[in-house]
């Protein structure tokens, strides 16, 4: 089995702080062999009718166990009234430690009353990312990862198999998309997840996306919020200050997964052209779980100037640049955004860096760095 201790060290730092740890992430991600790789857990698996019975009576299922024994509640929201159950364990058992997981956000159901405010901490597991890559997988070719993906199957699979992910899209409607947002327009929804996909990376128009799916505009906003609460696509929303000259309305909107991204753009291969904004995919990944996804923006002025992500951390603003190789940097985009927010320190991020340094362009000092030095420097 693959260890993975950045992740399971979250879990072990969220129960610190509250007793339930609420872990999210799309089908076959990797949540259930996460889930068994915490030690001496009690693990419940929430599809198999037999562990659903032992939680008909939530408050003497829990006090049968031992104080501070950990419990993983798998698939969690496939139970009547998941948040009644975590809420008498959070608040009549408060020794012991809950690990509860779904394929999507806590608040993606009506099946959950209450949002367990100051009792949960949520955990939010992307595929697998490429500062982990390596270390956990033995994979450190960057185009396999940005061509098959991060789903822990399909990075490790010695081809890329188309069917594997028609199989995925085929589930993830069923059993996420039908089962908690209620959506009976399969195929149009398909049609607009495929097209986002596609499209990763690029800026949000409802209504082109309305035309080019033969479905409204609000369907399209609907449907896109269900994907975002699916943790199927991420909206970047841009960064302003309140110049005339900066976009301040459309979001960047980015697919979960560059596997997926290349296989919906029909890619058996990688051009040279691909990479750039496959890597985007990999350093948001990185940004949006070191950060938090309220943190991370995008820039843009009406000009065409762009920075590739910005990250408020604290009271300053961070300017990130993704490249594959220092070689050949312009530092256009970081200058124009400079003249506008002044404060804060700025980063090129690279696959494969020399050793983290500084360079100068004008007056300008930019942070040359690898993904995993980026990330220390986040959370430090």
């Amino acid at each position: 089995m693959f260890k993975r201790p950045y992740w399971l060290g979250k879990i072990l730092a969220a129960w610190e702080k509250r007793p339930i740890a609420w872990l999210a992430g799309v089908r076959r991600v990797g949540k259930t062999t996460l889930a068994k790789m915490i030690p001496d857990a009690l693990y419940l698996n929430c599809d198999l009718p037999s562990d659903v019975g032992r939680l008909d009576d939530p408050e003497f299922f829990f006090r049968s166990i031992p104080g501070g024994t950990r419990v993983v509640l798998d698939e969690i929201h496939r139970l009547a009234d998941p948040s009644r159950v975590l809420k008498i364990a959070a608040d009549s058992f408060p020794s012991l430690r809950i690990l509860a997981t779904g394929s999507s956000t806590l608040a993606a159901t009506k099946k959950f009353r209450d949002s367990l405010t100051g009792r949960k901490i949520e955990i939010r597991l992307p595929p697998v990312l490429w500062t982990e890559s390596g270390a956990a997988f033995g994979i450190a070719d960057l185009d396999r990862r940005l061509l098959h993906g991060g789903l822990p199957e399909f990075l490790l699979a010695k081809t890329k198999d188309g069917s594997l992910f028609t199989e995925w899209m085929d589930g993830f409607y069923a059993r996420d998309i039908q089962e908690l947002f209620a959506v009976r327009e399969r195929t149009g929804f398909l049609n607009l997840f495929r097209l986002m996909l596609r499209q990763s990376g690029g800026l949000a128009d409802y209504s082109a996306l309305a035309r080019e799916c033969d479905i409204s505009r609000p369907t399209v906003k609907s449907f896109l919020e269900a994907l975002g609460t699916a943790l199927s696509l991420a909206a970047v929303p841009p960064f302003h200050g309140g110049s005339r000259r900066e976009i301040i309305k459309r979001p960047k909107v980015y697919g979960f997964d560059t596997g997926f991204v290349t296989h919906a753009q029909g890619r058996s291969g990688l051009r040279d052209e691909d990479r750039g904004l496959l890597w985007e995919h990999l350093v948001l990944d990185v940004l949006r779980d070191v950060a938090g996804p309220e943190n991370v923006h995008f820039w843009r002025n009406k000009s065409g100037a762009e920075v590739d992500f910005v990250v408020r951390k604290g009271g300053d603003v961070w300017a990130v640049e993704c490249k594959l190789s220092p070689q050949g940097f312009s530092p256009k985009g970081l200058a124009a955004f400079r003249d506008l927010h002044p404060g804060g320190k700025n980063f090129m991020v690279s696959p494969f860096p020399a050793e983290p340094h500084e360079r100068q362009f004008g007056g300008l000092t930019v942070g040359i760095t690898g993904l995993d030095g980026l990330a220390k420097r986040l959370a430090g």
